[in-house]
């Protein structure tokens, strides 16, 4: 089992406990902001569930109708990540708003904070987690999975301090506005993480960090032939595409060209993780003026 999936399992169990525990602070409290934050956690489940079918989808080989691969399978995980990071942000406005118009006074508020907080920390936990490991093993799905975990942290924060602030001025109103401030917050990250993700599904360009280590491999590994041009990158999941034209000398056997294009690939599969380098070899009649990426003589 990929580390990818065993983060994705985890995901799902250990929001099926924050969810008990949210429940149950809500059940024991009453608070309208601590039912918004159980709300929230219900949409966690639902996302951890959909990166655990994305990884599965995006991990499968290549094959007749997707000669590419699965690999942007995570992205439509993370797009509906965001968008149900968004729809719970609707919900919580819903009871926010409900609250605001009938206020009451809570049942039992510091015991119900007190789980809450609990549920709170291992979701902090689980977050970084999952947003350092998703980084690391360039997962999508595993990323947007772990912001919308910390969007539930800050949500999670925000109710407690709205609950707290009503027990202690008996301003009980405090507790839907506290729950319908934080919504906005959550709206906002489901903005970032549907619009991050559709820039892996619009074949976005690879960061100009990484364009440049591909450039460098290029000019220094490609020694023999006359130029590179008109590259072109782009990322799907945790796999890196990597297209560019190289002119050779007219002369030059395939056999020559073909050792040339094998060093370029094995350097690049070095430096650029999970990388698919794709060379069109090119005479030397085709040389551009512009766009060129300089070859080392040797």
């Amino acid at each position: 089992m990929s580390n990818k999936l065993k983060l994705a399992i985890g995901s799902l169990l250990l929001g099926l406990v924050v969810l008990a525990l949210k429940l149950l602070a809500w059940a024991l409290t009453g608070s309208v902001a601590l039912l918004s934050d159980a709300l929230e956690s219900t949409v966690n489940l639902a996302t951890a569930l959909a990166a655990l079918i994305a990884i599965r989808v995006a991990a499968m080989p290549a094959d007749t109708n997707h000669p590419f691969g699965h690999h942007k399978a995570e992205y439509f995980s993370a797009v509906l990540e965001g968008v149900l990071i968004i729809v719970a942000a609707l919900l919580i406005l819903r009871e926010a708003w409900t609250g605001f118009w009938a206020p009451r006074p809570l049942d039992a508020p510091l015991l119900g904070l007190a789980v809450n907080i609990g549920a709170t920390a291992l979701n902090a936990a689980w977050a970084y987690v999952l947003v350092r490991q998703g980084r690391k093993l360039r997962s999508p799905a595993l990323v947007a999975d772990g912001k919308h975990l910390w969007a539930d942290v800050v949500t999670s924060g925000g109710v407690a301090v709205g609950v707290l602030l009503a027990l202690f001025t008996g301003w009980w109103v405090l507790d839907p506005v506290m729950a319908a401030l934080v919504a906005v917050n959550i709206l906002w990250s489901g903005y970032t993480v549907v619009m991050a993700s559709l820039s892996g599904l619009m074949d976005e360009a690879v960061p100009e960090d990484v364009q440049e280590k591909i450039r460098t491999v290029i000019s220094a590994q490609a020694t023999g032939a006359v130029e590179a041009h008109d590259l072109k990158t782009r990322h799907a999941g945790s796999a890196t595409f990597v297209e560019f034209h190289l002119v050779v000398p007219g002369e030059m056997s395939v056999f020559d060209a073909h050792e040339i294009c094998d060093r370029v690939e094995r350097e690049m599969a070095r430096t650029v993780p999970d990388v698919r380098t794709t060379i069109h070899v090119e005479p030397d009649h085709k040389s551009k003026d512009s766009g060129v990426i300089p070859v080392d003589e040797g």
